[in-house]
């Protein structure tokens, strides 16, 4: 971490923690450099940081002050306990169940995954395809390569630079989504019945790809703000022949966590001491508040361990299934896999893709929807405050736009959706997120959209059935 993000997190906890108020004013830079001993630079470094998360506000000819909507830290989770043995999994019928309800479009599905499609600065995207299509040229109707348009793969490795990944274009591998793209790694280093390690709880997609391949999950605890426990994955690979970790570091997916950079670089010794790969999905990493975002694992990796998978379905939208995977010294079996899979995809969108990002269209979109999802964050934490028991637990996402929330454990959230049906809207159960049958009492909420009074209604709603589900009268019964 640099000087001035480690000042910047210093300042940050000081707000959370109450000792700057909302709307005080905080110290100058001169008297910041000072007291800390830092540079005058480095202390507008960490100024600029706390603007760009909306923590602080500069006002001309007056200094920095804490912003008025600056949201004091939610009760946190614990860290996951789950059962330290491999299993199988199964847990398809309630995820179709899950699907069916956010395809829905009389319901409003507060747990689906999907970004916000309908801001104006993915506009020039649909005047791309558009252009892209009226070019009635016969090469935009045959097969793409194998390894993916050359003209994307470039735009995809300068953006990789932003996380700190030093990569040739002919390094990458594009495919139809990051779903191909993890599931062509599965394959890539893996065979059935081997054991592969996951995040607890665990994005039911990565799962259901385990599922198919055949082979065991074996889940490890996590920590809401700091992500897999190394000390419980260095005691499972002494137990267990784990070939592959499947980990999401970056604006994890549900509980929203960063990896410390330092555990970063000891999950890559533990990779080099043990030989295992490891599966990075990076999917939302772009979408990470902090400024510069985050490195990812990758950018530790000296010898090609870490197959980093990522694609425009969360940063952009999941229409255009395009993603991509840096396979490392996994490359050629990798291509195999995605030979057997799709061979190869289509030719206009990867251009209408490639034009988008180099005309700089990406970055003014990932910079607009940072802003939107972490005013989004705040908004949904204090409806959430408001409305629900006092005694739930949630994360506190450093990125992305999904919320997970833990109840009573006398909550069962799968049965609490069939309630919130005759509502007219629907949530992620936890359920969903686990192989052990763990998380029954635990949700996902979604926050891309904007906070209307639709929402702000369903969500107080929901700490109505909520209340009346563990005995607790609210104002309205």
């Amino acid at each position: 971490m640099k000087l001035y993000e480690a000042l910047a997190e210093k300042l940050t906890l000081q707000i959370n923690n109450g000792y700057f108020q909302p709307g005080d004013k905080l110290p100058s830079i001169r008297q910041m450099s000072k007291t800390h001993e830092v540079s005058i630079s480095t202390v507008q470094e960490a100024y600029r940081l706390l603007e760009d998360r909306q923590i602080a506000e500069v006002r001309i000819k007056s200094g920095y002050y804490v912003m008025s909507s600056s949201t004091v830290a939610p009760k946190l989770l614990n860290i996951s306990r789950p059962d330290p043995t491999p299993v199988n999994i199964s847990q398809w019928e309630a995820i179709v169940g899950l699907l069916y309800s956010h395809e829905d479009h009389h319901t409003l599905a507060l747990g689906k995954g999907t970004p916000h499609v309908s801001g104006s600065t993915i506009q020039p995207l649909f005047k791309l395809i558009s252009r892209f299509s009226r070019n009635q040229h016969v090469n935009q109707l045959t097969y793409d390569s194998l390894q993916g348009s050359e003209t994307l793969r470039r735009e995809i490795a300068g953006m990789m630079t932003h996380s700190a990944c030093q990569l040739h274009h002919d390094e990458i591998v594009t495919t139809t989504g990051c779903q191909e793209a993890l599931s062509c790694s599965m394959r890539a280093v893996t065979q059935t019945d081997d054991v592969i390690a996951i995040e607890s709880p665990s994005f039911y997609g990565t799962m259901q790809i385990i599922q198919a391949l055949g082979l065991k999950a074996l889940e490890i605890p996590t920590h809401p703000e700091t992500g897999i426990s190394l000390e419980a994955l260095e005691m499972a690979l002494e137990q267990w022949p784990i070939k592959a970790l499947l980990i999401t570091p970056t604006c994890n997916n549900p509980l929203g966590y960063v990896m410390p950079d330092d555990h970063k670089e000891r999950l890559i010794a533990l990779a080099n001491h043990h030989d295992f790969a490891i599966i990075e999905d990076d999917i939302y990493g772009d979408l990470a508040y902090a400024n510069p975002r985050p490195r990812s694992v990758k950018s530790y990796d000296t010898e090609g361990r870490v197959l980093y998978c990522s694609s425009f379905s969360k940063t952009v939208s999941p229409a255009f299934r395009t993603g991509w995977c840096a396979p490392g010294r996994y490359i050629e079996k990798f291509k195999h896999m995605k030979y057997v899979s799709t061979a190869c995809g289509s030719v206009l969108q990867p251009r209408a893709i490639a034009e988008f990002v180099a005309k700089g269209h990406y970055n003014r979109h990932i910079k607009t929807m940072r802003a939107q999802y972490l005013r989004n964050r705040d908004m949904l934490i204090e409806l959430v405050t408001q409305h629900f028991p006092e005694n739930i637990r949630m994360s506190y996402p450093q990125g992305g736009y999904l919320l997970w929330i833990s109840l009573d454990e006398s909550i069962d959230t799968s049965d609490l959706n069939k309630q919130l049906a005759i509502h007219g809207f629907s949530i992620a159960p936890g359920s969903v997120f686990t192989a052990a049958k763990k998380f029954n009492h635990c949700l996902r909420l979604n926050y891309a959209q904007e906070i209307t009074p639709a929402v702000r209604n369903a969500i107080k709603i929901l700490g109505q059935v909520i209340h009346a589900s563990v005995g607790h009268p609210t104002e309205n019964d």
